[in-house]
């Protein structure tokens, strides 16, 4: 069963989402809050499996909130599908930064919903390989510009680097795993590892991090 906080300050859509979720066998409970400071709260409290998260909240941002509920470092950890009516580059990797499993628009249909809200509690994320790759090489350094290597990425091992790699290249544990002669078992537990040291909420913040760090490089940068 599956534990939802919907966050959105439009009380239509709010209600509208919410009344979605508790018709569809699955969801334990459906909680709903109009601001970010009070899902902050409400998650430390109530602990959901999974959050959807409005971008435009009056004070605190959806952004903002999805950085300050991450923080609070609850067991189990909070899957946050964003959503927002609007569809800017810069909030999706503003969401991708914060550590967010997911972006939807607000217009997607209700069978496709339940079916991101099942995705994300399974652990995948919300994003093709393709559209994350396309997204972040607007923002990578262009031809010129040298990507700045933090010294946090000096405790990953030779193994662990290759595998953020290819997390990066936007392949599947199952493909890194052939790509590398080992077992899925065994990548899944250098991307456990990784993350804990490079201190990542997600996988969309693995990728971000491969290509801030210059480990991925755009087509057409060299």
């Amino acid at each position: 069963m599956t534990r939802v906080l919907v966050v959105d300050d439009q009380d239509l859509i709010r209600a509208g989402l919410a009344a979605i979720l508790r018709a569809t066998p699955g969801f334990s409970s459906v909680l709903e809050t109009a601001d970010g400071e009070t899902a902050v709260t409400m998650a430390a409290e109530h602990r959901p499996d999974v959050i959807l998260m409005d971008i435009r909240l009056p004070g605190m941002n959806g952004i903002t909130t999805t950085e300050r509920i991450l923080a609070q470092r609850t067991s189990p950890t909070p899957k946050i599908i964003v959503l927002t009516t609007f569809d800017t580059d810069e909030y999706v990797y503003g969401a991708l930064r914060a550590g967010s499993c997911g972006f939807l628009l607000k217009d997607i249909p209700p069978d496709r919903l339940i079916a991101a809200i099942s995705a994300i509690r399974s652990g995948d994320m919300l994003f093709a390989p393709s559209v994350t790759r396309r997204l972040i090489e607007a923002y990578a350094p262009r031809p010129g510009e040298a990507a700045r290597r933090p010294e946090s990425l000096h405790q990953l091992t030779v193994r662990e680097t290759e595998v953020l790699r290819l997390v990066g290249k936007g392949l599947a544990n199952d493909e890194i795993a052939h790509e590398l002669y080992v077992s899925e078992a065994t990548v899944k537990t250098h991307i456990h590892r990784t993350m804990h040291k490079l201190d990542l909420r997600s996988r969309a913040q693995a990728v971000v991090t491969a290509y801030e760090t210059g480990l991925v490089v755009p087509r057409g940068t060299r």
